[in-house]
């Protein structure tokens, strides 16, 4: 049984902690721009999850006889696309796809990208060397080039994009995550732990990787703005997610041919783009803020 001594630290230990996280939370939203970029997210998630309550018609049904419609004619709030079919709400179920993409790409390149980055840092020599020139290959591809090589290997698909997008995410995870490794594996209580005994994955997982949590959770929050933009580049190019299905890369890719005839169907799909990577970037900005200890008062 715990003694009164061992519950009133464990009460104190708990008090801090949510102390620390109340902080956290009133800094983070302290920040205007942060909180904006947290309701543009917030706003992305319920359009998503909620897209057939939203879309006021079917985003796949098709009328010729009502194509290139403009803005607010016979219902449709967006107008339509040279097939008929309603713009406002192919953007909606277009949300489902961006967010999809952009947190299944960045949560594999982290996943791949962390572990090889933790095994670099912290084990040095031949190990490191090994994995961060395979790491420097890849980051010598420009990022949209390396997903276009990709997938032409991979073939067509959502399934293919994640994968492509992710593979291009792993350098980046793997350099920060192996910066932070380098740090906190001299502290002197990982000299201490070390000496007592601990095995390897003890330190890793139970010292440094807490220790690195921080700027890897900014960094995966600019990698899904930056993952969005990758799958709406690839749609674009033909490369992506495969029409009809609704997507915002395809949609500017359609709106092109029709510019001058008809620009809101490159023009909103364009804006969607836009507003959702500003607001993931402004939280991502206001998030690091938020962890950074030299900003907090």
């Amino acid at each position: 049984m715990q003694t009164m001594e061992e519950i009133e630290k464990e009460r104190d230990l708990q008090y801090q902690k949510s102390k620390k996280e109340q902080s956290f939370v009133r800094k983070l939203f302290r920040n205007r721009f942060a909180a904006l970029g947290f309701l543009v997210i917030l706003l992305l998630i319920v359009t998503a999850i909620l897209a057939p309550v939203f879309a006021t018609h079917d985003p796949y049904q098709m009328d010729v006889t009502k194509s290139l419609i403009g803005p607010g004619e016979a219902g449709h709030i967006l107008g339509t696309d040279s097939y008929g079919r309603d713009i406002y709400s192919r953007i909606i179920y277009g949300s489902r796809i961006s967010l999809v993409v952009g947190i299944s790409a960045v949560l594999f390149g982290a996943v791949f990208g962390s572990s090889l980055g933790l095994i670099s840092g912290y084990f040095g020599g031949r190990t490191d060397t090994i994995i961060m020139r395979i790491m420097d290959g890849m980051m010598a591809f420009p990022f949209i080039l390396l997903a276009i090589v990709l997938m032409t290997v991979l073939g067509q698909g959502l399934f293919n994009v994640i994968i492509a997008i992710g593979v291009s995410n792993i350098p980046g995870f793997a350099r920060v995550v192996r910066g932070q490794v380098l740090n906190v594996k001299e502290a002197e209580y990982i000299e201490v732990t070390r000496s007592l005994g601990a095995r390897h994955g003890r330190i890793l997982f139970r010292h440094i990787v807490p220790n690195s949590v921080a700027p890897l959770i900014v960094y995966a929050t600019m990698g899904v703005a930056g993952a969005i933009i990758s799958e709406a580049s690839l749609s674009f190019l033909g490369l992506g997610v495969q029409p009809p299905t609704a997507s915002w890369g395809s949609m500017l890719q359609e709106g092109k041919d029709f510019l001058v005839l008809s620009p809101e169907l490159a023009t909103f799909s364009g804006l969607a783009i836009l507003i959702t990577v500003l607001g993931i970037n402004l939280f991502g900005d206001g998030l690091r803020d938020a962890l950074d200890p030299k900003m907090r008062l």
